[in-house]
């Protein structure tokens, strides 16, 4: 987007942005309503509306008459035909889903591979599946960008991935690959980053100012940030590797890779070997561990729940957060004793670090990852309606 400064141009775009925004976020809402929350008069939100309906971007529906008397205001959506394609690549399949700005998820596949899928492959995959839905299912979509929540290292600059060691990837220009296989424009974040961004703005994080979000999947885990309401970062965007932090392990007994990182310890691949599976989502993960509640199961996940505990008391200690969100197996391992969990984070942490302390599951569940990728393909879309190109 063009900074336009306090041109009238400049004014119009932000304004044009700000509604489109309001009903991406918040969902329905009636022209009164969005005057309210703008704080622009009533002609001008109408003329906004009007803008943002020719260019595909919203819809005005019927008001419901049975919600108030008089004369109701026009509800105003965002057109659910405009999608983002959102990727999450893992070390065992390949999960891609439409996300519409409507914040709907009308189809998603889960493609398992017996191999490390490649930066090209997973370009490939993205370009026949949309290929497919566009062909079929999704014939009257307006696809406007593939997001990618990839497990590594992912340079915020320009979308390099510069190491997603469970993948086996280094130095990839994984933007540069899905935009040349697909025709759209790409972004590439972190997976952990872009589910702490999605958890914020619509999950567990809604309206929290300061959170830790961890995130346990395939590949390890990840972290995002959120301080003051922003997510950070870091320098070049490598902020949040909760992962490859050397955990502090009380009993000796508890170890089980020495000299590992957190993830070593904590570990889905743990999990799934004392549930007796080779491979399985996280709700297959949850429900086998939950039909088989042996002694090993419950010594495996008190175990990860100890470490797990420890690695909290850091962030908490030092970054005061008000909420902790686990996502992914992580939130297995606290649903399966959330006191105990919260037992081990107060008895270990700085008491005035916990006195306004909650640890919550992510509340988007699976979805969370490839939400956080859309939020990162409509990021142009959102910032500037007239400016971003949309296929």
């Amino acid at each position: 987007m063009t900074d336009l400064g306090g041109t009238f141009d400049g004014v119009h775009r932000r304004n044009l942005s700000k509604v489109l925004r309001l009903v991406h976020l918040e969902g329905p809402l009636s022209r009164a309503r969005l005057t309210a929350l703008t704080g622009l008069n009533r002609s001008t939100v109408a003329t906004l509306v009007g803008e943002l309906v020719e260019l595909g971007l919203v819809l005005e529906q019927a008001p419901d008459p049975t919600k108030r008397v008089g004369r109701p205001s026009p509800v105003v959506a965002a057109d659910p035909r405009v999608l983002a394609v959102a990727v999450n690549p893992e070390v065992d399949a390949v999960e891609i889903a439409a996300v519409g700005i409507d914040g709907r998820i009308p189809v998603r596949e889960r493609i398992e591979v017996d191999h490390l899928p490649s930066p090209e492959e997973v370009a490939r995959l993205v370009a026949e599946t949309l290929d497919r839905w566009a062909a079929g299912s999704l014939s009257d979509a307006r696809f406007i960008g593939v997001g990618l929540a990839v497990p590594g290292l992912v340079r915020a600059s320009d979308g390099l991935v510069r190491w997603a060691p469970h993948l086996e990837w280094s130095e990839v220009p994984l933007r540069a690959l899905v935009e040349e296989a697909t025709g759209l424009q790409a972004a590439v974040g972190n997976d952990a980053s872009l589910g702490a961004h999605a958890e914020h703005l619509f999950g567990a994080g809604r309206g929290v100012d300061d959170l830790v979000y961890l995130n346990g999947g395939a590949s390890g885990i990840g972290g995002g940030l959120v301080v003051h309401g922003l997510l950070v970062g870091g320098t070049a965007g490598y902020a949040g590797e909760f992962g490859q932090n050397r955990p502090g392990i009380g009993a000796s007994g508890d170890r089980r890779a020495e000299g590992g990182v957190l993830e070593d310890e904590v570990s889905r691949a743990r999990l799934l070997a004392v549930a007796g599976l080779a491979s399985g989502d996280e709700p297959a993960l949850a429900a086998a561990l939950a039909d088989a509640p042996s002694a090993e199961v419950a010594e495996e996940l008190a175990r990860q729940r100890r470490i797990l505990g420890t690695a909290l008391v850091n962030a908490v200690n030092v970054l005061n957060p008000s909420l902790v969100v686990l996502g992914g197996f992580l939130a297995t391992v606290a649903e399966s004793d959330p006191a105990d969990l919260e037992a081990i984070v107060r008895s270990q942490a700085v008491a005035a670090a916990t006195e306004d302390l909650e640890i919550r599951v992510a509340a988007l569940g699976e979805d969370r990852l490839l939400i956080g990728a859309a939020e990162a393909a409509f990021a142009p879309l959102l910032a500037d309606p007239l400016g971003a190109e949309a296929a």
